[in-house]
């Protein structure tokens, strides 16, 4: 923190300064030239800089603030959100074996049947609860390699087959050809895609459809991109709320870890990408990854 400060502080005082020792250089020429008309204009035009310098300063030190006091909230946050999934995490999976072991030794009818599949969907939507606590706070470190985004779509909606059902979804595909490979780590990729599909699953209460289209062009200043679209036919996403959808543990939902979403745009810009939400009124919720094409290796964790 300290370090920062001083970062800070040092990019400040040389915004501010830099115009004053203009400032000064000019007023000495006064004497020096004669020409008091023209130097006066000048000095004048170097008030102007220097007190647009000052506005911006005054600016950038009240975002870099808040920039600080969210990332030291967001730390603590992930300490808790730790220490929860692990408390959670035993327990749950010692459920999740008996469960298993029940399941095979009982003769079940077709309603207990029922039941036990209704137990495992809710150990499953806490087990997802929990897994995305730990991955907001430690986030894993990327492994990449050349990996077309049309793969993770397809490994996604395999995963997700049997939720989908149970939710009463249906997904299309549009895709024109296989996107074309990108450097990127394809387990964190599914994760975020399986988050956006999730997201729009639960959007829908009474069931509907989920449009997933492909797309591959060129997009200023990123140039080449290739994009996943995740459409719903859910109600959307009111504009009052637009700007908080990503925020950690922001949620609409009676239920959920309100991480879902946040996760996904972590993975997306720590690709170099980024995402977007499309949201008519009343006409569901369109979000968009998007992935700048680069050279092998190009690219970092942020």
């Amino acid at each position: 923190m300290a370090i920062s400060g001083l970062v800070l502080a040092y990019l400040v005082f040389r915004r501010v300064l830099d115009p004053i020792r203009h400032l000064v250089r000019t007023g000495a020429g006064v004497d020096k030239d004669g020409d008091e008309g023209n130097e006066v204009r000048s000095l004048a035009r170097r008030l102007g800089n220097l007190q647009m310098a000052v506005d911006r300063a005054r600016l950038d030190l009240a975002e870099s603030r808040d920039h600080l006091m969210q990332s030291e909230k967001l730390a603590l946050v992930g300490k808790l959100a730790a220490g929860v999934a692990h408390t959670i995490r035993n327990p749950l999976t010692s459920v999740k074996m008996r469960l298993f072991s029940l399941e095979r030794a009982l003769s079940l009818d077709a309603a207990q049947k029922d039941d036990f599949e209704v137990i495992s969907e809710e150990i499953r939507h806490i087990d997802t609860i929990v897994r995305n606590f730990l991955e907001f706070s430690r986030p894993p470190k990327l492994v990449a390699r050349p990996t077309s985004l049309s793969d993770v779509v397809d490994t996604t909606l395999n995963l997700l087959r049997q939720r989908l059902e149970s939710y009463g979804v249906t997904v299309e595909v549009h895709r024109v050809k296989r996107l074309t490979p990108i450097n990127a780590d394809p387990d964190q990729l599914k994760e975020a895609l399986v988050n956006l599909v999730l997201n729009s699953c639960e959007a829908m209460v009474e069931g509907g459809r989920i449009v997933i289209r492909e797309e591959e062009g060129v997009m200023e200043p990123a140039g080449r991109v290739v994009v996943v679209r995740v459409s719903d036919t859910g109600p959307g996403v009111p504009e009052v709320i637009a700007d908080r959808v990503f925020q950690p543990f922001f949620t609409t939902k009676g239920e959920g870890s309100g991480l879902g979403l946040a996760i996904a745009k972590r993975i997306v810009e720590e690709h170099g990408g980024w995402i977007t939400l499309h949201s008519p009124e009343g006409r569901g919720a369109t979000f968009a990854l998007i992935f700048p094409h680069a050279e092998e290796g190009s690219w970092h964790r942020y």
